[in-house]
C-alpha cells in the first residue's frame, strides 16, 4: 500500500518557511550551474556560427590562432593555383589573402581598462566570402585608405568607436567610417580595414596571416586537400574547414569555464544537500507520530522511505525548475571575455539548450536524492510503539 502523494504534498505545505528555504537554496546552486553551462555553449554558439560550411580556412601548421599564423607571399600564390576553388564573377580564385592583428582599446566608462581587440586586413573577396555581414550605419572603408570599420559590439563597449572617430595604430589615425553587425557572430568584436593598408601598418609585407577560401562545392574538401598535401611548398601549412577551425577555438575556453563553474558549483551544492537534509531530519522529528501511525496502518519501511525521499525529490526539483527559469533570463544579456585561442576581446549572449535544460534538472534531483536519502531511512527505521510514544 503506498502512501498517497496529497499527503507528501500536505506535509510541504504545512511547513512553508523550511520548505521555501530549501527550495531557495537548489535554485540558487542550479541558477549558477546552469549560467556556467548557458556560458560555455554560448561561447562555443558564437564562434561555430563565425565560420561557413562553404569556406576553408589555411593556416601555419600548429598555429593555435590567426595571430600565431604566417603564410608567406610565394605560398600564396601556389595556392591560388590549386584545383577545386570557386571562381569570382571576373574569373579570379575566391581567396582571401588575410592578416590579423590585435591593438588595445579603453572601455567606454561602465567599464575600467583596455580590451585586445582584433583587427582584420580583408580584400573584397572576404566581404563576399561572409555574407552573414552586413553594413548597419555609416559606409564601407574606401580600398587604399585609412579607414576602416568596427562590429557591433566594439561599438557598443569601447571608448571613441564611433562612426567618425579615429583610432590610432599602427603608427597612423584610422577613420572609422561604419558599423557592421555579424548576426551575433565573433567578427561582432571585430575591427576591419584594406589588408593592404593594414598589413603596411603592422609590417605584414609579402605576408599573411590566414587565407579563406570558397570551394567549387562543399564536397570537395577532400579533393582540395589531397592536392594541397602533394605541394611539398605547402608541407609548413595546414588547411581545414572554417566551421571546424572556429570549433576548436572555442574548445579550451568553453572547457576551462565549465571546469572552473562546476568546480565551484560543488561546492556550493553541498550547502544545498546539507540544506535539504536538515530541513527533512527536522519533518522526521516533527512527525515522528505521524510515522508510528502510518506504520500501525500497515504501511512498510519501504512506503515511509519511498514517502520521504518523494518529498525530498519534490523539493529540489522545484527548486532546480524556479534555479533554471532565472537562469534562462541572462539570455537577455550579452557579455565580453578573452578567447584563449586568440587573445582577443569576444562578446557572446548566454544560451540555453534541451541539454542544459536536462542536466540542471538532473543535477537538482541528484542534490534532493543524497540530501533526502539519510532522513528517510531513519523515518523507515522508526520503531512503531517508541514513535506512538512520542506523543
Amino acid at each position: 500500500m503506498k502512501i498517497p502523494l496529497k499527503y507528501i504534498i500536505r506535509n510541504l505545505w504545512t511547513r512553508r518557511l523550511t520548505t521555501a528555504l530549501t527550495i531557495t537554496g537548489v535554485a540558487l546552486v542550479v541558477f549558477v550551474f546552469s549560467a556556467v553551462l548557458m556560458m560555455a555553449y554560448g561561447i562555443q554558439k558564437t564562434l561555430v556560427e563565425t565560420g561557413s560550411d562553404d569556406n576553408i580556412v589555411i593556416l601555419r601548421k600548429s598555429a593555435t590562432s590567426e595571430i600565431t599564423s604566417i603564410i608567406v607571399n610565394d605560398q600564396a600564390n601556389v595556392i591560388n593555383t590549386l584545383p577545386n576553388i570557386a571562381k569570382t564573377s571576373n574569373g579570379k580564385p575566391f581567396i582571401s589573402n588575410e592578416i590579423v592583428a590585435i591593438i588595445n582599446l579603453q572601455y567606454d566608462k561602465s567599464e575600467v581598462g583596455f580590451g585586445n581587440i582584433t583587427v582584420r586586413g580583408i580584400t573584397p573577396e572576404g566581404v563576399e566570402l561572409r555574407p552573414n555581414v552586413k553594413l548597419m550605419e555609416g559606409r564601407m572603408f574606401q580600398w587604399g585608405s585609412r579607414e576602416i570599420i568596427v562590429g557591433t559590439s566594439i561599438h557598443k563597449r569601447f571608448k571613441g568607436a564611433g562612426i567618425g572617430d579615429k583610432v590610432k595604430f599602427g603608427g597612423d589615425n584610422w577613420t572609422i567610417v561604419g558599423r557592421f553587425d555579424a548576426d551575433g557572430s565573433g567578427f561582432d568584436s571585430e575591427i576591419w580595414g584594406d589588408g593592404i593598408q593594414l598589413a603596411q601598418a603592422f609590417g605584414y609585407t609579402g605576408a599573411y596571416s590566414s587565407i579563406l577560401v570558397r570551394l567549387e562545392r562543399q564536397n570537395a574538401f577532400n579533393d582540395f586537400k589531397s592536392e594541397f598535401e602533394k605541394d611539398l611548398r605547402l608541407q609548413t601549412l595546414d588547411v581545414k574547414r572554417e566551421k571546424v577551425f572556429y570549433t576548436e577555438q572555442s574548445e579550451v575556453m568553453a572547457m576551462f569555464i565549465r571546469i572552473l563553474g562546476i568546480a565551484v558549483t560543488i561546492i556550493f551544492s553541498l550547502g544545498a544537500m546539507i540544506g535539504a537534509m536538515i530541513t527533512m531530519f527536522a519533518a522526521v522529528s516533527n512527525r515522528t507520530v505521524e510515522i508510528g501511525t502510518l506504520r500501525a496502518l500497515g504501511f512498510r519501511r519501504r512506503n515511509i522511505l519511498a514517502a520521504f525521499l518523494i518529498e525530498s525529490l519534490l523539493l529540489s526539483l522545484i527548486g532546480g525548475l524556479v534555479g533554471l527559469i532565472l537562469a534562462s533570463f541572462l539570455q537577455f544579456f550579452k557579455i565580453s571575455m578573452m578567447n584563449f585561442g586568440s587573445f582577443a576581446e569576444l562578446a557572446f549572449s548566454f544560451s540555453l539548450s534541451p541539454s542544459i535544460v536536462i542536466n540542471s534538472l538532473m543535477f537538482s534531483v541528484i542534490m534532493g536524492m543524497i540530501g533526502g536519502f539519510i532522513p528517510a531511512v531513519r523515518a523507515s527505521r522508526l520503531n512503531i510503539v517508541n514513535a506512538l510514544r512520542a506523543s
